[in-house]
């Protein structure tokens, strides 16, 4: 059994069922009908709030014991997203099909395989559209409330900044706040936030 199968056992869902915060508060850039793409989804919690907004949702991840609970809450929830299991390193991304990119906290990612998923992730959508895009920064390490324990995972606004140096960035946030995501992330956390235009 992998890593993240074993992390996903249980019937708790391990990061909670309502969507990340810094997602949430984008809920102003969202319209229903819209084209979503939520990468490394887990569970499903920000996948199924996306569909619950009227959105067509994408829900990709490695770990077919996530996405079996991902699958539960949709229909707890009473909505539907498609869910593809995947491996993020050798996937073959839809190419310009999504008005919406999200992927919060995916930093399982080294540097390498990041800046593969980065420029997928650009390619997926289409012209004009956005990424939503939520991590932690090498502070965190200190915090110990989440996350990863490898420095070079971790995000700080100039390597967000070169990353998508290519789209207007529309928002991106530093800052310190109190988490609660079920067992998996809870307490005083590190953030960085980006929202970032494709060009059109």
């Amino acid at each position: 059994m992998s890593f993240w199968d074993e992390r996903y056992q249980g019937e708790a869902y391990l990061f909670g069922e309502a969507p990340n915060a810094f997602l949430a508060r984008q809920v102003h850039r969202l319209a229903p009908g819209q084209t979503v793409l939520a990468v490394a989804d887990g569970e499903g919690r920000n996948g199924v709030w996306l569909a619950q907004q009227g959105l067509a949702v994408l829900s990709v991840d490695g770990s077919s014991v996530a996405q079996a609970k991902a699958a539960r809450l949709a229909e707890a929830r009473g909505v539907s997203l498609e869910l593809q299991q995947v491996d993020l390193a050798d996937w073959d991304w839809p190419q310009g099909r999504f008005d919406l990119v999200a992927a919060i906290f995916i930093q399982f990612a080294g540097p390498e395989l990041r800046t593969q998923i980065f420029e997928n992730m650009k390619r997926a959508l289409k012209p004009g559209g956005l990424i939503l895009l939520e991590g932690y920064r090498p502070e965190q390490i200190a915090y110990g409330t989440g996350g990863p324990r490898t420095p070079e995972n971790l995000y700080t606004e100039a390597m967000l900044q070169e990353a998508f140096s290519d789209f207007e960035i529309l928002e991106l946030a530093a800052y310190d706040a109190a988490i609660e995501e079920g067992a998996g992330h809870s307490g005083t956390s590190a953030l960085i936030d980006l929202v970032a235009r494709k060009p059109s």
